[in-house]
């Protein structure tokens, strides 16, 4: 475990829940800053499911649309104290695939640009902020994802500005983590 994420896991076991009877951590940066290396860390350390924004997104022009599946599938339902239930986006088909259900955990990690929405707020247990350079954050999104990203990389990062400018996450957030120099990815 690396060790920003057993502090974030230690931080976020001292605050109580907030959906329902749920802790929910959500994992924020831009593109490429490492949430989700951390995210998969400290839900490790919690032994919690991890829900990806990633998965919520309809497609590559759908921020707004995973915040708002975010917030209709998982956080209100969670809120209320019943299950979360979400579909994957399947990528490969550009359409919404099976669904997946999470009974209500004491602790749920979600990671992903839009997981830290102001919507989301009232929800959430705790807000990390993952800070790296555009170079970086670049560099590791390519290795990540490679020639399926590159294409997008500007159109997904107008969509960040747009986001970031409205619902100002990294004030908000509880907790900031620099990971330029670090193998967070």
């Amino acid at each position: 475990m690396t060790p920003d994420a057993a502090a974030v896991a230690r931080w976020l076991r001292a605050r109580p829940a907030h959906a329902g009877g749920t802790r929910v951590l959500a994992v924020e940066g831009r593109s490429g800053a490492g949430k989700s290396t951390l995210a998969v860390a400290v839900a490790a350390a919690l032994t919690a499911p991890v829900v990806r924004m990633d998965d919520l997104y309809d497609g590559w022009d759908g921020l707004q649309a995973g915040v708002n599946a975010l917030m209709e599938w998982v956080l209100r339902p969670l809120g209320l104290g019943r299950p979360a239930r979400w579909r994957r986006y399947d990528w490969a088909r550009g359409e919404y695939a099976e669904w997946h259900e999470i009974a209500e955990p004491d602790t749920l990690v979600i990671e992903g640009v839009g997981c830290g929405a102001r919507e989301a707020g009232p929800y959430l247990t705790g807000l990390v902020w993952l800070e790296a350079g555009e170079q970086v954050r670049r560099a590791r999104a390519l290795a990540r994802d490679g020639e399926t990203y590159a294409p997008h990389w500007r159109r997904w990062a107008e969509q960040e500005e747009r986001y970031y400018a409205h619902h100002d996450v990294r004030s908000r957030a509880g907790l900031v983590i620099v990971t330029d120099s670090g193998d967070a990815g």
